[in-house]
């Protein structure tokens, strides 16, 4: 069984492991029920956070997610009908997996922000290069540049980079099915049934078909927390660094 406490503690135990300060907040949705998680991480200190760079970790735990940490894959079932051992819920690796969405922030200084835009485009262009190469769980990486009206012009305010972490803490084959090699594959794997009498029966091999089980993410999530923290920590990292290339963009 997984809960939302779970998830969460696994990744503030991670993050202070690595010495990442974080500020955590949740809260409940009254109407939808859903959970809601979001922790803003620096490093250093808390009196220079304002002029480093920062990361705000959130993610969103529903009520599905609810039903299949107390049921199991079955869950998906009772959460939309009655339960049926034919029903494709338990026949399919198509669930969706818990989405971690993290928005990091530089905040420029008034010479970084008056650059010229060639300037600030190949900021970001190095930040977008810097930041996947130290990302090994981030599936989508997204640099920009947050502004501000300013003496009655638009300014540069930060460089900001979003990024995507899926955890397929449902899947029959937790972290291996995102894998597409068989060699992956575990025996949570079965045969397809044969065909019924009377159907061509011509098609000597018979597809693969996903029965559900328990994916244990108990087993392996607090190791991908710390994967991701670590990942954090590397793209801060690549923030600061190209900030520090800023002046060289102004020639």
């Amino acid at each position: 069984m997984l809960t939302f406490e779970d998830v969460t503690g696994y990744f503030l135990k991670a993050a202070a492991s690595l010495e990442l300060v974080t500020h955590p907040e949740n809260w409940v949705n009254s109407r939808s029920l859903e959970r809601e998680f979001a922790c803003t991480c620096h490093t250093g200190s808390c009196e220079e956070a304002e002029a480093r760079s920062s990361c705000t970790l959130s993610f969103t735990w529903s009520t599905l997610d609810t039903a299949l940490s107390l049921e199991g894959p079955v869950g998906i079932c009772d959460f939309f009908h009655e339960p049926d051992e034919h029903c494709p819920h338990l026949h399919t690796s198509d669930i969706p997996p818990l989405a971690l969405d993290l928005a990091y922030t530089a905040p420029l200084n008034a010479e970084e922000a008056s650059a010229y835009d060639t300037a600030l485009l190949s900021l970001t262009q190095m930040l977008k290069l810097h930041a996947s190469e130290h990302s090994r769980r981030a599936n989508d990486t997204r640099p920009g540049i947050s502004m501000i009206l300013q003496d009655n012009r638009l300014q540069a305010e930060a460089l900001t980079l979003q990024q995507r972490v899926e955890l397929p803490i449902w899947h029959p084959e937790g972290m291996r099915g995102l894998h597409d090699d068989p060699h992956y594959r575990s025996g949570r794997f079965v045969q397809r049934p044969h065909r019924a009498t009377g159907e061509d029966d011509d098609d000597d091999d018979d597809d693969e078909e996903v029965v559900a089980d328990n994916p244990r993410p108990e087993e392996w999530l607090p190791q991908v927390m710390v994967e991701v923290c670590q990942d954090i920590l590397h793209v801060l990292e690549s923030l600061d660094l190209v900030r520090s290339y800023g002046p060289l963009y102004r020639e």
